[in-house]
């Protein structure tokens, strides 16, 4: 398993940035984040833990949504002129992943044509040395090995695998989390439901990933609602960056599946955010992987979710499995057809062959096609 080397956890954590920074000998942060942090004053409060510390700075937030190769060779450009020694991410998987792809391109250079980092690139270095903040209680990205950036001209998510980019600090700090809006907190909070899931009934799962992703289902299942109703509810919120984190454990190490295959296309192609493109997607691929040999571990989802399966039968758990995830779907007003998020009826075959194309595709339990993935995107349209 590849983990973080250190990791905090709790409110007011952030304060450890100091900590570490200390201890590693530090002296100047890259502070990657996106513009819309900056402008809620949420980068303000590590930009506090900074000035108490006279920790000296470099703020870049060039980072967009669903982050793209330019923006990951401006702010390589912009490390190199900073002075900085150790990179600070603040954000959801957009300012995390964004930093990554600088870090590792910073010390592995032959890697500076950023389309070299996709699939499962060779670098020799470890990226510079980054404390991953998340402000998103979903893509766990603070203690995963992948990074997503698009190619734009290619119109493709580039899903890059590389255990060198594992941020070496993840600061877990629920207070970041609490002005996350509430479409945000739904999004993101599916996004970590789909990601236990997947990498539960992925062919490459084993007891420790297992053990991870059934208690990351138990406590969104649990905590989920509860912080999109509340966004101040401390301890929803504090579950939640709890859940997302430890389903980043299972999930980095074993892999997804065509869940993310197909929400993968419709980012690149349509700017749709990713957790919104999971959450969609996830009980029609549910359906379609309850056949294969994964569907006796359905029967565990649906207990995780808060099922009593005592004397179901395995296709009865099948059933409740799939039905209590579009149940959570819905009560937290995630839309439940792709045509609602503007996804065109003709680009479907193209998008089929994209995802097909994914790196997650190989880790789906159920072989598929092409066909079969677009006879998929029907349905959810």
């Amino acid at each position: 398993m590849i983990l973080n080397e250190t990791s905090y956890f709790g409110a007011g954590c952030r304060a450890n940035i100091a900590v570490e920074a200390a201890r590693r000998g530090f002296k100047k942060a890259f502070f990657v984040t996106d513009k819309d942090l900056v402008r809620f004053h949420v980068a303000d409060k590590v930009i506090e833990v900074f000035d108490q510390n006279n920790i000296a700075y470099e703020l870049f937030s060039d980072v967009k949504a669903n982050p793209t190769i330019a923006n990951v060779q401006h702010g390589v450009e912009a490390f190199k002129a900073s002075g900085a020694d150790f990179i600070v991410a603040l954000g959801g998987g957009s300012a995390i992943d964004t930093a990554k792809g600088i870090g590792i391109v910073v010390n592995n250079p032959d890697f500076a044509d950023v389309k070299s980092l996709e699939g499962v690139a060779d670098t020799r270095q470890k990226a510079v040395t980054t404390f991953a903040l998340p402000t998103t209680a979903g893509t766990g990205a603070e203690v995963t090995i992948n990074y997503v950036i698009i190619d734009e001209e290619a119109k493709k998510k580039m899903v890059c695998v590389d255990p060198n980019d594992i941020p070496a600090v993840a600061i877990v700090d629920p207070e970041l989390m609490y002005s996350m809006p509430k479409g945000l907190t739904a999004a993101t909070g599916m996004d970590a439901l789909t990601h236990a899931i997947e990498s539960f009934i992925t062919p490459g799962a084993w007891l420790m990933s297992d053990m991870f992703e059934l208690k990351a289902i138990e406590m969104i299942a649990g905590n989920l609602k509860a912080a999109v109703d509340n966004g101040n509810d401390a301890v929803a919120r504090e579950a939640m960056s709890q859940a997302q984190y430890i389903a980043g454990m299972g999930f980095s190490n074993v892999g997804l599946g065509i869940v993310h295959s197909m929400a993968h296309p419709l980012g690149a192609h349509y700017d749709t955010p990713h957790g919104v493109a999971n959450a969609l997607l996830l009980p029609y691929v549910m359906e379609y992987n309850a056949e294969s040999p994964a569907a006796p571990k359905y029967i565990q989802i649906a207990k995780a979710m808060g099922v009593n399966t005592e004397g179901m039968s395995e296709a009865e758990g099948v059933q409740a499995a799939i039905e209590a995830v579009r149940q959570l779907s819905l009560s937290i007003g995630i839309p439940q057809k792709l045509h609602e998020i503007g996804v065109r009826e003709e680009d479907l075959h193209q998008l089929a062959i994209d995802a097909f194309n994914d790196v997650c595709t190989g880790g789906n339990p159920r072989p598929t096609s092409v066909e079969d993935i677009e006879a998929l995107y029907h349905k959810a349209f």
